[in-house]
C-alpha cells in the first residue's frame, strides 16, 4: 500500500517508477488493482518438506481465497519486501 501510495505521490510513470525501485510493472498493476478492491488477503500452509535450496524450484503460496502467489528463485528483494508489506497492511 506504502509504495501505491508513493507512486501517485510521485507523478512519475509507473515504468520509470518500478524500474526505480526494483518492482516489476506486472506486480505493481496486479496489487495496485487488489488493493482498490479491498479484498482480504489470508495465508495458507506451506509445506516445505523434501525442498532443498538447490533444488531452485518456484516457492508457491496458496492464500485462503485461491490466489497462488508464485516466488521464483532469483525474485528481487525489493519486490518480497513490497508483497509482504501489503500482505501485512491487509491482515
Amino acid at each position: 500500500m506504502d509504495l501505491i501510495r508513493q507512486h501517485e505521490q510521485s507523478g512519475a510513470a509507473v515504468k520509470v517508477f518500478c524500474r526505480d525501485r526494483g518492482v516489476s510493472e506486472p506486480s505493481f498493476y496486479s496489487w495496485r488493482k487488489r488493493l482498490a478492491t479491498n479484498q482480504p488477503v489470508r495465508f495458507a500452509l506451506v509445506e516445505t518438506s523434501g525442498l532443498a535450496a538447490k533444488d531452485h524450484a518456484p516457492v508457491e503460496l496458496i492464500l485462503a481465497s485461491g490466489d497462488r502467489l508464485r516466488i521464483t528463485p532469483g525474485t528481487d528483494a525489493a519486490t518480497l519486501r513490497t508483497v509482504l508489506n501489503v500482505l501485512r497492511e491487509l491482515a
